[in-house]
């Protein structure tokens, strides 16, 4: 906390130009004893003295013409010493705690072989695995491969198909559609001319005519 102003060339002026004269002998003393001090520092309290003296000589001079130019002093913060079992503590501390996050990155790595029956059973199962991922692997694929060329060739045959077989014009005399006495369509002959039964649906064949 300040306690204190560095006297500015306003105030070192008026000290030795004996412009405070009409002031108390010992409040000189005491201003002229601080100027010449190291760092010219002008307490406070010697101010507050200073200000309340000049009312009282009725000068003309004001206090804060006299402050022209001074600065306020602000002490270095004293830094206490560390104490030497705290620091040693504080140590311990973070080398524990490095420790602990060295253990935790490694804990899933070991430099070590295991030997013995465990570690054999554990490398054929391992083998094992493998080769099971890889027979499934090639089941599921050769599935795979049936089912899309099974269906590609059925798009593709139905296709060629609907392509190749051009549905005849409706009323056709070759071909007649009439419901039966059943309610169902039922086909009959023209004579002379065939009939093409191949134009329905396979679930409705029906004997060729002629």
């Amino acid at each position: 906390m300040a306690s204190s102003l560095r006297a500015g060339p306003r105030l070192r002026r008026a000290v030795r130009a004996g412009e405070l004269a009409a002031l108390p002998a010992g409040l000189r003393d005491e201003l002229e004893a601080a100027l010449a001090a190291d760092g010219e520092l002008v307490p406070f309290s010697l101010l507050r003295r200073l200000h309340a003296a000049l009312r009282e000589a009725g000068s003309p001079l004001h206090l804060h013409e006299l402050l022209e130019g001074c600065e306020i002093h602000l002490p270095e913060v004293p830094v206490p010493p560390r104490n030497p079992e705290l620091v040693a503590r504080l140590e311990r501390i973070k080398a524990k705690l490095a420790h602990e996050e060295y253990q935790r990155m490694t804990r899933n790595i070991t430099g070590q072989e295991m030997n013995g029956p465990l570690a054999e059973f554990g490398r054929q199962v391992r083998s094992v695995k493998a080769v099971v991922i890889t027979i499934f692997n090639f089941i599921v694929t050769v599935v795979a491969a049936f089912a899309c060329t099974y269906l590609g060739s059925q798009y593709v045959f139905a296709e060629t198909a609907a392509v190749s077989k051009a549905p005849e014009p409706p009323g056709s005399p070759s071909v007649l559609a009439r419901p039966d006495t059943q309610g169902h369509p039922s086909l009959f002959c023209v004579p002379s001319v065939s009939c093409q039964p191949s134009l329905w649906p396979q679930w409705w064949a029906w004997p060729s005519c002629t």
